[in-house]
C-alpha cells in the first residue's frame, strides 16, 4: 500500500485532482468529508461539540450550524483548539479505518487541506501538492464560489504560504491552465504512484 498526502491552497483545484485520481483507481480518504460525517446528528462527535459549545451551535433541525460555530471558533484560537481536540481524533480514527479496508496494493490518497499547516507530511510515503498562482486562485474563489475579493484574500492568507506547501511536495501539479493540461499531469503522476506502489 502506498500512502499519499494530497494538498493544495484554497482555489488551487485539489478537489478536481482528487476526483481524477479516484477515476484512475485511487482510494480517496477525504478529511473534509469525514470531518462533516463525524459530527452528523446522533454521533458522539456532535454530542461532544454541543457539550463544549452549547445548544446554540445547532440548527432547528438538530444539525450542526457550521456558520454559527465558525463565527465562534475563528475569532478565538482557544475555542478553535477546543473544537479541533474533539474533531481531529475522530477524523484520524475514521481515516485509519478506511485505509485499513483498502487492498494491500492500493494507492490510498489522503485529501488533507491543512497538511502543510499541521506538519503532517511525515505521515505519508509521498506528498502531492496542487499549485496555482494567486491570481488564478483569487479568480476561481470570486467567480466560482461567490466570495468577495476581501473574503477570498482572507481565506488564502489564513492558510500556509505557497512556499511552505511546495517545500513538502514530492510531486507538484500545476493548475493555472485548462482542464486538459491538468488531466495530462494527473495521469502522469498516477502512473508514477502506481509504479511506486508496486515497488513499495
Amino acid at each position: 500500500m502506498l500512502r499519499v498526502g494530497l494538498t493544495g491552497g484554497i482555489g488551487a483545484g485539489k478537489s478536481e485532482v482528487s476526483r481524477l485520481l479516484a477515476s484512475y483507481g485511487a482510494v480517496i480518504v477525504d478529511s473534509d468529508r469525514i470531518a462533516r460525517e463525524v459530527v452528523e446528528p446522533g454521533t458522539p462527535g456532535l454530542a461532544a461539540v454541543v457539550a463544549e459549545f452549547g445548544e446554540a451551535v445547532l440548527t432547528s433541525e438538530g444539525t450542526l450550524d457550521r456558520p454559527r460555530l465558525g463565527a465562534v471558533v475563528f475569532a478565538d484560537p482557544d475555542r478553535l483548539a477546543a473544537l479541533n481536540a474533539i474533531v481531529h481524533p475522530l477524523v484520524r480514527a475514521r481515516s485509519a479505518e478506511l485505509e485499513a479496508a483498502a487492498a494491500p496494493d492500493a494507492v490510498v490518497v489522503h485529501d488533507v487541506p491543512l497538511l502543510a499547516e499541521n506538519g503532517l507530511a511525515p505521515l505519508y510515503d509521498l506528498v502531492v501538492v496542487v499549485d496555482a498562482g494567486t491570481e488564478t486562485r483569487l479568480d476561481r474563489l470570486v467567480r466560482l464560489r461567490g466570495m468577495t475579493p476581501d473574503e477570498a484574500h482572507a481565506r488564502m492568507a489564513a492558510q500556509a504560504t505557497r512556499e511552505a506547501r511546495l517545500a513538502v511536495a514530492d510531486f507538484v501539479i500545476g493548475n493555472d491552465g485548462p482542464i486538459e493540461a491538468l488531466q495530462r499531469q494527473v495521469e502522469k503522476v498516477w502512473e508514477e504512484l502506481r509504479e511506486r506502489s508496486a515497488r513499495h
